[in-house]
């Protein structure tokens, strides 16, 4: 069987393409189901954070795959409610950037990290995430945060199905946690 590895150069050039200015871009105007759903699938930031935490509870924990995507979307509905309680939270913004960079280090250990320890850090990093949603919705508050679950479960089970493709190959898982991680921190030391 023939297994994809990304290139250094290859790697790199995904990496640069997650800007500063992306670390939340925000959904424009965050009202209603439509505008959730589409919430994280506009910034790479996104797209690289929800799937990040799939392909790492399928190369990590493949017996329980499905425990850290529930945690984080647990979670994530916590930061919400802590943020229409306005009870707020310390750095949203780079919390979220640094959590691309934790994820993508996470998919480069795998297994190697406990998996109590990377449920927990997801779990961390989901709270800012649902936080930061959550405070910028507008009119129909519920509908898009029931958007963006839903839109985030399903960037994690594509991750999930991605992670067990990869999970016998640790070239290239390394090489897409290390695509991960340098987009992560491209947005937390890039500006």
């Amino acid at each position: 069987m023939r297994h994809a590895i990304l290139k250094p150069g290859a790697a790199a050039s995904l990496a640069v393409l997650a800007s500063p200015a992306l670390a939340h871009v925000g959904a424009g105007h965050a009202d209603g189901f439509a505008a959730g759903i589409a919430h994280p699938l506009m910034g790479l930031n996104h797209l690289l954070a929800m799937a990040a935490v799939g392909v790492w509870s399928a190369v990590a924990m493949p017996s329980r795959v499905l425990v850290p995507p529930a945690t984080f979307v647990a979670m994530m509905m916590t930061g919400a409610a802590l943020a229409f309680a306005g009870i707020g939270l310390p750095a949203v913004e780079g919390m979220i950037a640094l959590s691309v960079l934790a994820l993508g280090i996470m998919i480069v250990a795998g297994a190697g990290l406990p998996g109590m320890l990377g449920i927990g850090l997801a779990g961390f990093f989901a709270l800012f995430h649902g936080h930061a949603h959550a405070s910028e919705t507008t009119g129909a508050a519920l509908a898009y945060i029931a958007g963006f679950t839903l839109s985030t479960a399903a960037l994690h089970l594509a991750g999930t199905g991605i992670g067990l493709r990869l999970a016998s190959s640790p070239w290239a898982r390394a090489g897409l946690g290390m695509v991960v991680a340098g987009s992560g921190a491209t947005l937390v030391f890039g500006g």
